[in-house]
C-alpha cells in the first residue's frame, strides 16, 4: 500500500516537547515559554541552560550551586589534551570536537542513563569541557600552551579567557553570552534530531552529543556562519553587493546567511544580534564587516524579501565572532558550545518516556529477482 512520503521528515512530528516554541510565520522564539528577546536582554547562558534542562528558572540557590558545578567541571583530563594534541592542526574543529566528546564517554562512563544522577553529571560535564576543549583546540593549533580554565569567572569570560588568557572584556563576554543564549536551543532541528535517534537506543549522553556535533558540521545547519564571513570577504566593498547579489540570483544560487526552513518572516535572533552589533561598533568604532554585512541585507531585503526570505540567525553572529578574534572555521564550535545544552535538554525529556526511533520507508526496488552465479554474468 502506497503511504506518504515527507522527504527530510519535513513538517512530521517526530516526538512532543515542552523545550522550546518557534512560530515562523509570527517570528517568535520561547524556551519554557519565555520570550528569547527576554532572555537575550536579562538572563545569562547558564541560567537559559537551567530553563531548558528543568523547564523552569532557578531559584538564587539552585543557581549558584549548577553555576558552580559547571566551574569545577571545566577542567579535562591530560590524555584529551594530548588527543587533540595529536590531531592534525588544519583539522576542522568540528571533528576535533567531536573525537574529544566521543573520548571523553571513556573516562566518564554513563550507561546507566536512566538514573537522574548520571543524567545531571553528565549534564554538567558536558556544558563545562566543550569550551574548554574548543579552546584548547584554538591554541593548540597554532603551536600555544592550553590555557587552563578560572573557576572565578561566569561560563562566557572564562571562554575568552581560555582563548587569550587575558582578563576578559566584560561587555565583549555579555556579547558571546547572548550569542551562546540565542544559539541554544530551536526546536527539531537536524542536529536535535540526531541526537534524539542516538539517545532513543539509550546509548550514553557523550555518543549522543558526538553524534549532534556531526550533524551540526554540516554546511547546511551550522557552519552558515563561516560561509557568511567567507562570503562578506570575498565582496570585499559596499559597492560590490548589488553586482555580486544579481549574479548569484541569476545562476539561481542561495545567498548564504539568508532564509530559514522555519521562519517567513526576519529571524528574530539576527534582529537581538544586529542590536547586539551596533551597540558593540558603537562603542569600539566602526567595522567594514559589519557595514558590509548590513549593506547586503539592505540589497537582498530588496530582492528577496517579497519571497519571504530574510537574513537568519547566522547572518551577522559569524561577524561578532570575528571581532572577538575567533579563527572562521571555529564558528560552527562556538555554535556546539551553545546547543550542547539544547541537546541534553532534548535527551534527558527524551529519556522521561523513551522510544526507539525506527521510521518506515518507502521501497522503490525490484522484487523476485533470479539469482545469476558469478560465472555466468557477462
Amino acid at each position: 500500500m502506497m503511504q506518504d512520503f515527507s522527504p527530510g521528515l519535513a513538517g512530521v512530528p517526530a516526538t512532543k516537547s515542552k523545550v522550546s516554541f518557534v512560530d515562523g510565520q509570527a517570528g517568535v522564539l520561547e524556551y519554557g515559554g519565555i520570550r528569547i528577546a527576554d532572555l537575550a536582554e536579562h538572563s545569562s547562558f547558564l541560567e537559559t541552560t537551567f530553563l531548558l534542562l528543568k523547564n523552569r528558572l532557578p531559584t538564587n540557590t539552585e543557581f549558584d550551586q549548577f553555576s558552580d558545578d559547571v566551574a569545577h567541571h571545566r577542567r579535562i583530563k591530560y590524555r584529551i589534551t594530548d588527543l587533540i594534541k595529536c590531531l592534525p592542526e588544519h583539522g576542522h574543529p568540528m571533528d576535533a570536537l567531536q573525537a574529544a566528546v566521543a573520548a571523553l564517554g571513556m573516562f566518564y562512563p554513563a550507561h546507566d542513563v536512566l538514573n537522574p544522577e548520571v543524567q545531571y553529571l553528565s549534564t554538567v560535564r558536558l556544558i563545562a569541557k566543550v569550551p574548554t576543549i574548543v579552546a584548547a583546540y584554538h591554541r593548540l593549533r597554532r603551536g600555544d600552551e592550553q590555557i587552563q580554565p578560572r573557576d572565578d569567572l561566569s561560563h562566557s569570560e572564562n571562554f575568552l579567557y581560555m582563548l587569550t588568557e587575558k582578563a576578559p572584556d566584560s561587555f565583549m563576554a555579555k556579547v558571546l553570552d547572548t550569542c551562546l543564549i540565542l544559539h541554544a536551543e530551536h526546536t527539531m532541528n537536524a542536529s536535535t534530531f540526531s541526537g534524539l535517534v542516538t539517545a532513543s537506543t539509550l546509548a550514553d549522553p557523550y555518543s549522543v552529543v558526538s553524534s549532534s556535533i556531526g550533524t551540526l558540521k554540516g554546511p547546511l545547519h551550522g557552519g552558515a556562519a563561516q560561509e557568511v564571513v567567507e562570503m562578506l570577504e570575498s565582496i570585499g566593498v559596499r559597492e560590490q553587493v548589488r553586482p555580486y547579489l544579481k549574479k548569484k540570483l541569476a545562476a539561481k544560487e542561495k545567498i548564504v546567511g539568508f532564509g530559514h526552513r522555519i521562519y517567513k518572516v526576519k529571524d528574530p535572533r539576527a534582529t537581538i544580534l544586529q542590536q547586539l552589533a551596533k551597540r558593540l561598533f558603537a562603542q569600539r568604532g566602526p567595522s567594514p564587516l559589519y557595514e558590509l554585512a548590513e549593506e547586503v541585507e539592505l540589497v537582498g531585503e530588496e530582492f528577496l524579501g517579497q519571497k519571504g526570505i530574510h537574513v537568519n540567525v547566522d547572518f551577522y553572529s559569524g561577524v561578532l565572532y570575528k571581532t572577538m578574534g575567533i579563527d572562521t572555521d571555529f564558528f560552527p564550535a562556538i555554535f556546539a558550545i551553545a546547543r550542547v545544552s539544547g541537546w541534553l535538554a532534548h535527551w534527558v525529556e527524551q529519556l522521561e518516556e523513551n522510544h526507539l526511533f525506527r521510521p518506515g520507508q518507502i521501497y522503490t526496488g525490484t522484487h523476485s529477482q533470479s539469482y545469476i552465479p558469478l560465472a555466468q554474468r557477462g
